[in-house]
């Protein structure tokens, strides 16, 4: 039996969502093999972290795990064995086991896999895989790619894919027909993802039964927050320094982009917190190769540190223009 998902995330049976996460990030991040290179350890827990979240962090299937455990994506076929009274499978209480199958997997795979007489499992889509995965700000900007851990099933070759030996059930494959191996796919991340947008991978999920097309892998996107940008939408938002003469007297200033940099007009008399729009120099619209967003700038007001005497007495002869226009207004 695989190992406990609970375990391998370091969770208990009653963590919530959130916890399943933040688990799962934390442990995605120590074992992610672009970190531990050459380790197959290391990859072997990776791969075991993903397997794991990939269930828990989906309700439904949390729900069949919690019931049937490392046989859970057979949940439907037990369920429906069942019904028709193959047999009395046990769900062991308080999840501790995951019960007693007997031989409900002997008579439900044999009635299941004898051909048109057992009426057959029929063709069905295989499920669709979700798979989280964190970009920073310039990778969502730019475009990037991730390397996707996968488990692709191939025929079990103890019974040659019929999930049987000798009348009964292939104890290699547990009477799935099928094993799976791990396997690496490079997956491209196109420019403008958002979090929470979903890049499908056509036919990489679990593959379908009988002549049924394989489901989609989705690499579920979150933009990591950034030091200088705030991103809202494709737009985007940040601060600069601007010298109080200059925005008394107006002037430019140099504005770095998320790649690159843009010269800054500053109107006179620009007040301290006032925003002001740079057309076209925001994130990537996702799905089109042209449009972008806008860059808000927000202008912080910078005051001198210190004056020297002339200074000083610019300001203060500035200070009595100001009254006297004042009192004669």
């Amino acid at each position: 039996m695989a190992r406990d998902y609970y375990e391998a995330l370091g969770i208990s049976r009653s963590a919530e969502d959130k916890e399943i996460r933040s688990a799962y990030r934390k442990l995605a991040r120590k074992f992610h093999p672009d970190v531990n290179p050459n380790d197959k350890s290391a990859e072997s827990r990776f791969k075991e972290v993903n397997n794991a979240y990939e269930v828990l962090s989906d309700p439904e299937k949390r729900k069949k795990y919690d019931k049937y455990g490392d046989r859970w994506e057979m949940a439907d076929q037990i369920e429906e064995a069942n019904r028709r009274g193959g047999g009395g499978f046990r769900a062991a209480p308080g999840a501790e086991g995951f019960g007693d199958f007997g031989s409900i997997f002997d008579t439900f795979f044999r009635r299941e896999r004898s051909g048109p007489r057992g009426g057959g499992v029929g063709n069905r889509r295989g499920q669709d895989i979700e798979t989280p995965v964190e970009v920073s700000l310039e990778e969502a900007y730019r475009g990037t790619t991730r390397m996707v851990n996968l488990q692709s099933p191939e025929p079990c070759k103890v019974c040659g894919g019929t999930g049987e030996v000798a009348g009964a059930v292939c104890h290699t494959c547990e009477g799935m027909g099928t094993l799976t191996r791990p396997r690496r796919l490079e997956v491209r991340i196109p420019a403008g993802v958002k979090t929470g947008s979903r890049v499908r991978v056509a036919g990489e999920g679990r593959p379908g039964s009988g002549k049924g097309s394989p489901g989609d892998l989705y690499l579920v996107t979150t933009v990591l927050p950034h030091t200088r940008f705030e991103r809202k939408g494709d737009d985007l938002v940040t601060e600069v320094d601007v010298p109080l003469l200059d925005a008394v007297l107006g002037g430019e200033v140099t504005v770095p982009l998320v790649e690159g940099r843009v010269a800054l007009r500053i109107p006179e008399l620009t007040q301290n917190g006032r925003q002001i729009r740079l057309s076209g120099k925001g994130m990537p619209v996702l799905g089109s190769s042209e449009k972008r967003g806008d860059l808000f700038v927000k202008v912080r007001v910078q005051l001198p540190e210190r004056l020297s005497a002339e200074e000083r007495d610019h300001f203060e002869a500035m200070r009595k223009a100001r009254a006297a226009t004042t009192a004669n207004t």
